[in-house]
This record gives structure tokens, sequence and C-alpha cells, in this order.
């Protein structure tokens, strides 16, 4: 089904044709938006928690007017994609397996692949388990998954950010404080660790609708039970597929130091920084994240 979708952008000011797209992978269904000529150069957009595709409504627009064929799934446990059951569903093989059904679906052996925030993590591990499906790789705001490991285990300051993730292992509690109140505490995080009127009423109402669909609280939290259960083990920890990070500095969550120490990960990394970005980067600077985007996948100097 096409929808016609107008998206104000600097580099776009024609109304977008969405579709809705089904990606099967095994009996895991992903809803995707597609947009972009079907035979375009093919980015894959990968959200984070507690987002879900519309988290990139925003580069859509400029990636369809550079003449890229867009796909930004709601990845497993999200919104109107599959919920399956148990942690162990959410490992980071299940993941980047989604990604690699996206590609298959639309004939591609290769696909650009960006991600925020979990969709980075995703992104990562599609980079180290399966490079020779992604072309180029565009990372917001999550570290190299070694990197991550090392400071939970040894930098107090990013233990203390991250008290959440250990939160989010208890059984059901999370889901419920979560839930309560309309979904008090999940807009009120996304206010707080944002700049000023980032979340505008009308984006919290649709992220309100996403983490109403039956299992979704459950499905997106499993995400961080998998990740202390199943953690993710990869033959060599350098990534070999060209790398542009793109971070905000004033990240809640974060520090700022994971940035530069991934790139000691990487064959051929670079690093954008964004001084007065948080790590909601992409609805704070939409128009040079696309930007960005669009010039590292054009192979074009920023």
């Amino acid at each position: 089904m096409r929808v016609p979708v107008a998206l104000p952008c600097k580099l776009s000011t024609v109304p977008v044709l969405f579709e809705n797209l089904k990606v099967h992978n095994g009996r895991i269904e992903l809803h995707a938006i597609a947009a972009g000529p079907p035979d375009g150069p093919l980015v894959v957009l990968l959200h984070g928690f507690p987002e879900f595709w519309y988290s990139w409504h925003k580069q859509i627009g400029p990636l369809v007017a550079a003449g890229f064929r867009v796909i930004v799934p709601d990845q497993r446990g999200y919104n109107k994609s599959s919920k399956p059951r148990g942690a162990a569903s959410y490992s980071l093989s299940g993941l980047t397996s989604d990604v690699l059904a996206i590609a298959d679906q639309l004939g591609q052996d290769r696909v650009f692949l960006a991600g925020h925030d979990w969709g980075a993590a995703v992104a990562w591990g599609a980079a180290l388990l399966h490079p020779q499906r992604v072309a180029k790789l565009a990372i917001l705001n999550v570290p190299h998954p070694s990197v991550m490991r090392r400071y939970l285990k040894t930098n107090r300051g990013q233990l203390r950010r991250s008290w959440y993730m250990f939160f989010f292992q208890l059984p059901w509690l999370p889901e419920a404080a979560f839930s309560a109140f309309d979904f008090r505490l999940g807009v009120r995080a996304l206010r707080r660790s944002s700049r000023p009127d980032t979340f505008s009423a009308e984006d919290l109402a649709q992220y309100r609708a996403a983490w109403s669909e039956p299992g979704a609280p459950t499905g997106m939290i499993n995400w961080y039970r998998a990740a202390f259960r199943y953690p993710s083990k990869f033959p060599d920890s350098t990534v070999h597929v060209p790398t542009r990070i793109l971070w905000g500095e004033r990240d809640a969550f974060l520090l700022s130091g994971m940035a530069h120490d991934s790139l000691r990960y990487c064959d051929n990394a670079e690093l954008y920084t964004f001084p007065k970005a948080s790590h909601w980067l992409q609805h704070e600077e939409p128009a040079r994240v696309s930007e960005l985007l669009i010039d590292f996948f054009r192979g074009r100097p920023a």
C-alpha cells in the first residue's frame, strides 16, 4: 500500500510516497516503511529503544530525493512487527538476520546500513558478522560492542548512566513501570534527555500508539535481557566495512569517549561530533545528519 506523506526538508519539498512493506524471516514478520525508486541503491535505517520506524522520519525524504531506495523497519519486538516470546529471540544473531532478510527479499547482495541506539548495535553486529553484506556503515550514538562491554566493566560513570539496563533484567516490573499512566515514564525519558521541544505532542502520540501494540513493552525490553543473557561473540572484533560515526556529545546515556575509542576497532572510520546535540541526534540535527548520510553513501567528502 502506498501512502502519500509530505516531508518538508532541506533537500526535498516533494511529497514522498510511503509503502507499507512486510518482510519475512522464518516465523518473524517485520513491518517496514519503504520509499524511493525501486532500482535505487538500498539504504536500511534501524531505530533504537524506545522508538520505531518513525525515529528516522526526518531522514527518509532527503535520502529519497538523493535517489536511494529507503527501507525503515520496525525491528522485532516493536510496533507492528512480530514480538516473539522469550529473551533468546532477541539475541544479536537473530536481530542481524532480520537485516539480511530485508536485503534478500529485495534481491540485494549488499546494503548501506545506518543505525541509532539499539539499531546501531545491530548495525555494528551486521558489519562484524556479515561484512560481505554491508557496503557502508553509519552509526549514531552507540559505541562498538567491545567498547561498550569494556566501559560497563571498568567505568563507574558509564555504569551509573546504564542503571536502567540492570533494572530491565527484572521480570514484569519494567514493563509495568514503563506502561503506567499512559507511558509516562517513556515520555518523560524522551523529554528529559533531549533538547527542549525535540519531541512534539504529535511525536509523542505516535510513540504512545506504538508502545500500546500488544506485547510491545515486553518485546522492547527483551532486547536488554538478551544482551545480558546471550552476549554476542565475534570471530573478529575489527570492522572492515567503511564506517562513519555521528555522535551527539550531550548524550545522557553514553559517554562521548566511547565514540573516539570505537575508531580503534575500525579499519576505515571517521567520527563527526555534535557538541550541542543529545542522544536523539537525528531528531535534533535532521538536516546535517541527512547530509552526512547521503554524502557518505554516495562516496563524496562531507
